[in-house]
């Protein structure tokens, strides 16, 4: 079968490659895999900017049919519609694993990176970490689960979002829309959306598209200003940082009020940035920080999908076989996509 392989260590070396079909082994279901998305994730793998373990199969955002069970399975048959949870290999026994927090257990090696991806035909799973979808959602809005699972888990789970809520979303990349999507979901009652000229084009267009109330670009309007005067000078309940760039989490602290959160989930990619920490202190915030998905957050995922409370399934604008896999990464890092499926078939 073909598949999308991370040959080596350093910059580029992907390449598509056959390679044997996986079989699965105890407590293992064979998946056909239907979509593939292409996250962040896999474009740092290529620029040798994220752990991985080479040669392996990229891919880790996925919707397919289970094809196979493997021996000691029985949650799982054949026919099943499935999702699963990247967290393969976690050890098991460490004290995040056995307080439920398997996401972030450190010998997690990840489909995509630490053992083999979704970027190809057939992919095998633990059973325990699949989740079924509904026979109404289409694979490709079900490859969004994924991500969209984070911002579930982030927002909802851990920032604990109101009804009521006024929310700005710092970032307006996927990750960053689903978040506003997530908080409208969860009765945000107003939605910012805040991004760069660099945004403009495809991203911000996207906000509007999507419905937000309101969708600023830097250059153009200041936004703590904008939301002191939404919010008739108390600031926002929630900000939720997507973008990463050190100037924008600075200003998170200007813009939600006092005793409000904060939401990281952006990465910066640098050891240290500056931060205004006694302007923090004196507003009593709370600074919630977020890494990968829980279990709950998955089937919460669905469910918001499925009933299209949140149309995940919106920020998809290409849809590519897998053999095009260069231009879908070609036009992620040009900004003129932001959601690519890559189709094995």
């Amino acid at each position: 079968m073909l598949a999308l392989v991370k040959t080596q260590k350093g910059v580029g070396h992907l390449e598509l490659r056959e390679v044997d079909p996986p079989s699965p082994g105890p407590g293992e279901v064979l998946i056909e895999v239907k979509a593939c998305g292409i996250c962040g994730t896999d474009v740092h793998v290529l620029h040798d900017k994220f752990p991985y373990w080479p040669p392996v199969i990229l891919g880790h955002e996925f919707s397919g049919v289970v094809v196979e069970a493997g021996p000691e399975t029985g949650l799982f048959k054949v026919g099943d519609r499935v999702v699963g949870e990247p967290h393969t290999r976690a050890c098991g026994h460490c004290y995040l694993c056995r307080t439920g927090n398997i996401q972030i257990c450190p010998m997690k090696r990840s489909p995509g990176w630490g053992i083999d991806g979704a970027a190809t035909k057939y992919i095998k799973m633990p059973e325990r970490l699949l989740h079924r979808i509904p026979d109404g959602m289409d694979y490709d809005a079900a490859a969004l689960v994924e991500p969209t699972a984070n911002t579930v888990h982030d927002v909802v789970e851990r920032a604990g979002i109101q009804a009521g809520d006024f929310v700005v979303v710092l970032g307006p990349g996927p990750i960053g829309l689903l978040a506003g999507l997530t908080a409208r979901a969860a009765g945000a009652r107003h939605v910012v959306i805040v991004g760069t000229p660099a945004d403009e084009e495809v991203r911000l267009k996207k906000a509007r598209e999507l419905g937000f109330e309101t969708v600023l670009n830097v250059a153009e309007s200041d936004p703590v200003e904008v939301v002191l005067e939404l919010t008739g000078g108390v600031g926002a309940d929630l900000a939720v940082e997507c973008s990463g760039a050190p100037a924008a989490i600075a200003s998170t602290v200007d813009l939600i009020r006092k005793k409000g959160r904060i939401c990281v989930i952006g990465l910066t990619g640098k050891d240290a940035i500056p931060f205004p920490w006694d302007k923090a202190a004196f507003k009593v915030c709370d600074v919630i920080f977020n890494l990968s998905t829980s279990y709950t957050s998955w089937d919460r995922t669905i469910h918001l999908i499925a009933t299209g409370r949140l149309p995940a399934g919106e920020l998809i604008t290409h849809r590519l076989p897998l053999a095009e896999w260069r231009r879908g990464f070609d036009e992620l890092e040009a900004q003129r996509a932001l959601k690519v499926i890559l189709r094995p078939e």
